[in-house]
């Protein structure tokens, strides 16, 4: 068993590899990492193409779903992206919370950070930043964050409970955060689950979906909602490179399996808001466009 130093290191080292990986590639295997599939093109992620804001050179085909689909992202919310990697989520909340709004990328991969800064230099956009660090201690203040937002990360990261908590902590009370993960319902075989580019592959290192709302519930979250969920299917030739063929058999006819799931879920409190009828007529005055003070 890896002690969580090992697997962070794991990590790191594999998505530093699929930063220069195509696209094709990431999306035939799991996450990116490990064997890749030469049966199915597209085996977690989902089609960003039709959404306002998307960058093709930002999709690296590394997510389990379409968080910011589900985000609930206003004009000028500020935003964290966690495990931001080239940046696709990251810019399409930038489309929803606008130039009025902040969006902050979290990554703990070099290449990865230096990947989105350069998208996001090439477009223009200075109302976006990318921060390297570790998820388990998010490099942000205290409830800064309107909403949150993750693709496919939080499985990655050995004490996923440490995430939650700083999610908790970051987001404004109020705030509420959309996050895609890979869950398990029942037990992965054996093979399954000690192999190291599975665990990089999201899935060895994910949780039971019962433990994973159950945490949320514990870190004080509320109004916890599945938003879309849906089966994740391996493929027997990346099965083969684990399982024989009796055991792949076995596991196709199984009762538990492999999900992508997207959460929900808000922190208790209720947003601050700048109410106008509160302000003094010199600060109506100065929020009034032309004045010249704004």
């Amino acid at each position: 068993m890896k002690t969580n130093k090992e697997l962070k290191s794991l990590v790191q080292e594999k998505y530093g590899e699929i930063a220069t990986q195509s696209k094709t590639v990431n999306a035939a295997s799991c996450c990116g990492a490990g064997p890749v599939s030469g049966k199915v093109y597209n085996i977690m992620t989902e089609n960003y193409g039709g959404m306002e804001g998307y960058l093709a050179e930002a999709d690296l085909g590394l997510g389990c779903g379409l968080p910011t689909e589900f985000a609930k992202i206003q004009a000028g919310d500020t935003v964290i992206d966690l495990g931001s990697g080239a940046g696709n989520d990251a810019f399409i909340a930038r489309h929803e919370t606008g130039s009025g709004g902040k969006v902050i990328g979290i990554d703990f991969t070099p290449s990865m950070i230096q990947k989105a800064r350069a998208n996001a230099e090439k477009m223009g956009f200075n109302n976006v930043e990318f921060r390297e660090g570790d998820l388990e201690n998010i490099p942000v203040n205290d409830e800064v964050a309107d909403v949150i937002v993750s693709n496919c990360v939080l499985n990655l990261v050995p004490d996923k409970r440490r995430v939650i908590a700083e999610i908790f902590r970051t987001l404004k009370p109020g705030g509420h955060f959309s996050i895609s993960d890979i869950v398990l319902v029942g037990e992965l075989p054996q093979a399954l689950q000690k192999d190291a580019e599975m665990y990089a592959g999201c899935i060895s290192g994910a949780m039971q979906k019962t433990d994973y709302l159950n945490a949320l519930r514990e870190a004080g979250f509320q109004n916890i909602t599945i938003q879309k969920e849906k089966p994740v299917l391996l493929p027997d030739d990346i099965l083969e490179n684990y399982l024989s063929k009796e055991e792949i058999e076995a596991f196709a006819k199984r009762e538990h399996g492999i999900f992508s799931i997207t959460v929900y879920a808000e922190k208790p409190g209720v947003k601050k808001k700048i109410v106008l009828q509160d302000l003094t007529k010199e600060d109506v005055a100065c929020c009034t466009p032309g004045s010249g003070c704004c």
